[in-house]
C-alpha cells in the first residue's frame, strides 16, 4: 500500500474516535496497515462486496493536510513508517505517530535529563554539568522542554554544540512555556522536537505524563536531577524502570521516600554527579532482546 494513503488512512480512524489510541495502536501494527483497518470498520455490515463500500473519510484531502503540515517543516511519521523510533516501538504506551521538527538521527545513544521545574541552584549547576558532559561525549540530551532543569539541560548541549531533543506536551505550532519558544525553535534547527500530539494541540493535565511516556520510551536511560513525588520526572523514573531501561537518581533525592524505595530497584543508580553518570555510559546500550515491552 502507498505510505501517503496508509498515513492518511491512519489520521482517519484516529478522527472516528470510537476506540482508543493505544487499541488502534496494536490494531494497525498487527494488521500492518492502517486502510484495511479503515476498510474494516467502515464495512462492520461484512457486505462491501455487495455495496462497493471503500473508506468514506476523504483520504485525498488528508493527504493534501498532511503535505501542508511537511511544507510547515513538520514530519510526519506513524508505526508503520520505518523512521519510527525503534526504541520507542518497544513500549506499551508508544503513540501511533510522531511529528518531528528538525533532523532525526539513526538509533544513537540517548538520556534523558529531567527534574523539576522550580530547581535550586544546585540542582540546576547539576543538570547543566551532566547536559553538558554527555552532550561532549556525543550523547544525545533528551528533556520535556519544561521551566527548570529540562530549560538547563536543553541549553548546555546546545552551548557545547551537541545534539538535544525535545519531547513536548503540546502540539508542534504551540510552545510551553510560551518563554521558551525561542529555545524550541533553536532546538528544532539545531537538534529535534518531538510531538505525540495534533500540531494546534494546547497544554493540558493529560499530555504532560503522555509526553514523559514517550520520552522514557524513546531514551536509553534517564537522569533524574530534582524531583518532589507529585512530579513529571518521578514518573518518568517510575515508567524508565517499567520498560526496562536505567534509571539515575541524584543522591539529594534520597531524601524522599519515593526516591529511597526506587535506588532500591535493579536498574538504577544513585549519583553524586556527573562524573558517575559518564562513568556508565558504555553499558547503556542493551541488546534489543533486554529491552522491556512494558
Amino acid at each position: 500500500m502507498n505510505p501517503k494513503v496508509e498515513r492518511a488512512a491512519l489520521v482517519a480512524l484516529l478522527r472516528r474516535g470510537d476506540r482508543s489510541w493505544p487499541e488502534l495502536t496494536d490494531q494497525v501494527e498487527t494488521v500492518g496497515s492502517a486502510y484495511e483497518v479503515l476498510t474494516a470498520a467502515l464495512d462492520a455490515s461484512g457486505q462491501g462486496a455487495l455495496f462497493d463500500t471503500r473508506p468514506a473519510d476523504d483520504l485525498d484531502a488528508i493527504t493534501e493536510e498532511i503535505a501542508g503540515w511537511e511544507r510547515e517543516g513538520m514530519r510526519f511519521v506513524t508505526v508503520l513508517d520505518e523512521e519510527y523510533p525503534l526504541y520507542l516501538r518497544l513500549v506499551h504506551q508508544r503513540p501511533p505517530f510522531l511529528f518531528l521538527r528538525g533532523t532525526p538521527v539513526e538509533e544513537d545513544l540517548r538520556v534523558a535529563v529531567v527534574g523539576t521545574r522550580h530547581p535550586s541552584p544546585e540542582g540546576v549547576a547539576h543538570a547543566r554539568a551532566i547536559a553538558g558532559g554527555l552532550a561532549r561525549r556525543g550523547v544525545t540530551v533528551v528533556s520535556g522542554l519544561a521551566a527548570g532543569i529540562d530549560t538547563a539541560a536543553h541549553s548546555s548541549a546546545l552551548a557545547v554544540g551537541g545534539r538535544t531533543v525535545a519531547v513536548i506536551g503540546t502540539g508542534l505550532r504551540r510552545s510551553y512555556p510560551a518563554p521558551n519558544a525561542p529555545l524550541q525553535q533553536e532546538i528544532g534547527k539545531r537538534g529535534l522536537v518531538i510531538s505525540q500530539f495534533w500540531p494546534d494541540a494546547p497544554p493540558s493535565k493529560a499530555s504532560f505524563p503522555m509526553r514523559n511516556a514517550v520520552m522514557s520510551g524513546y531514551s536509553l536511560a534517564t537522569v533524574v536531577v530534582e524531583a518532589a513525588y507529585r512530579s513529571g520526572a518521578r514518573m518518568q523514573a517510575r515508567l524508565a524502570l517499567e520498560h526496562g531501561r536505567r534509571v539515575f537518581l541524584m543522591r539529594s533525592l534520597l531524601v524522599h521516600e519515593w526516591a529511597r524505595e526506587y535506588a532500591a530497584r535493579p536498574n538504577t543508580t544513585v549519583v553524586d554527579g556527573s562524573d558517575d553518570v559518564f562513568r556508565e555510559l558504555d553499558s547503556l546500550v542493551p541488546a534489543v532482546g533486554e529491552l522491556t515491552w512494558a
